[in-house]
């Protein structure tokens, strides 16, 4: 609850999301600042729950597929332990803004509502909502129906097609031949969206704001990715016309949260938006230090600022991915390089026990992809996937 000063008066918080390296990283550093730190997922071996932060475990059901049992599971978690905030850290994130939006919760949720989180979700009412607020953005239209897709058929080559609700660039279309939209299938129920393709530097931002305040930013590039998607191994950036885009839209929409952007930096250095994540990214690792980042996130402190410069990864995730892609593309040197110069970011003094718990969760992952026949990272994520009002 919010003392009279603005602070968050916390007793017990739990972090959703356990099987994410920022929610251990997040308990690590909400731990470190004294705080009793309880986590919870669907997953039975989380990375996370292997860690010292972490006070106790819960194992919920899986909110896509039994959201009314996620919604009690979440309830009787919160009172059991006398939880006083929930901090998301994953796509979980929309199955508890629409538990808090159905029900009256016992303890603050730290995130907005959920028409809040699924319009900056939506890949194409993101895109409006940016332009509302003032800023520049690209050309980008709704596909709706077959005939949409018609309409910008000629310029395919132009533009990046990509589902309204997805994530880890999956199913992206970039700059396509005409005869390659024959595989997209816009509807009502699954949209997509044509975006202008973007020459320029990618950037990518993870912010915490309080009320449309900015308390933490950091801007990072990534280098390696686990296929198209998630990165897996990047480097800290500054960038002014970033932080500026990443200020205006806080502001604009009074958020309270976490959320994080993928941003296009062009030549002459305008920063343009193209999707946005309400959720905690990687860019939470380059943050260290437990008192400045709590003093700021929850005690209303002054925003802090990172306090790592070293590239980070996940040295596993470089084996398994970025291996195989140095290797196929002739980068064997480049990848020797930031192997010897980054930082493992499940490391954490007097915290080893997260980067052996590793391999069991990634055991269990990779169990659900060969039952369901999907791959690594969809199945990292198909339990708590959020495809708009009314998915399932």
């Amino acid at each position: 609850m919010p003392g009279a000063d603005g602070s968050i008066l916390i007793t017990s918080i739990l972090i959703t999301g356990a099987r994410a390296p920022v929610a251990l990283h997040l308990a690590r550093l909400l731990h470190g600042a004294g705080h009793r730190m309880i986590l919870a997922d669907t997953p039975s071996r989380p990375i996370a729950a292997a860690s010292k932060a972490c006070a106790r475990y819960h194992r919920l059901p899986p909110p896509r597929f039994e959201p009314q049992a996620y919604a009690d599971a979440v309830e009787a978690l919160i009172r059991a332990e006398g939880i006083s905030l929930v901090i998301p850290t994953c796509e979980e994130v929309f199955h508890l803004a629409l538990v808090w939006h159905g029900r009256t919760m016992p303890a603050l949720l730290f995130a907005p509502d959920i028409g809040l989180l699924a319009k900056v979700h939506n890949k194409h009412s993101f895109i409006r909502l940016a332009e509302q607020i003032g800023l520049a953005v690209p050309e980008t239209a709704l596909l709706n129906s077959p005939d949409d897709l018609e309409a910008v058929r000629g310029r395919s080559r132009e533009l990046v097609f990509k589902p309204v609700w997805s994530r880890f660039a999956s199913h992206v279309l970039l700059r396509p031949t005409p005869q390659a939209l024959d595989a997209v299938a816009p509807s009502p129920a699954m949209p997509w969206v044509a975006q202008r393709f973007i020459e320029g530097e990618e950037i990518s931002a993870y912010a915490v704001a309080r009320g449309g305040r900015l308390k933490a930013l950091a801007l990072y590039r990534p280098l390696y990715r686990a296929g198209k998607g998630a990165g897996i191994f990047f480097e800290r950036v500054e960038d002014d016309a970033a932080r500026e885009l990443v200020e205006r839209v806080v502001a604009g929409t009074t958020w309270t949260g976490q959320i994080s952007f993928d941003l296009m930096r062009e030549p002459g250095g305008r920063v343009l938006p193209l999707e946005c994540n309400p959720r905690a990214v990687s860019g939470l690792h380059f943050f260290r230090d437990p008192a400045h980042f709590v003093d700021a996130v929850l005690d209303d402190g002054p925003e802090v600022a990172p306090d790592v410069s070293a590239p980070q990864t996940v040295r596993l995730a470089m084996w398994i991915y970025g291996l195989p892609a140095a290797l196929r593309l002739g980068g064997l040197a480049r990848f020797r390089k930031a192997m010897r110069e980054s930082e493992e970011l499940l490391d954490w003094p007097g915290d080893s026990a997260p980067v052996k718990a590793q391999w069991p969760a990634l055991a269990e992952i990779a169990r659900v992809a060969l039952r369901q026949r999907i791959s690594l990272q969809s199945a990292s994520t198909r339990d708590i996937e959020w495809n708009g009002p009314g998915s399932g």
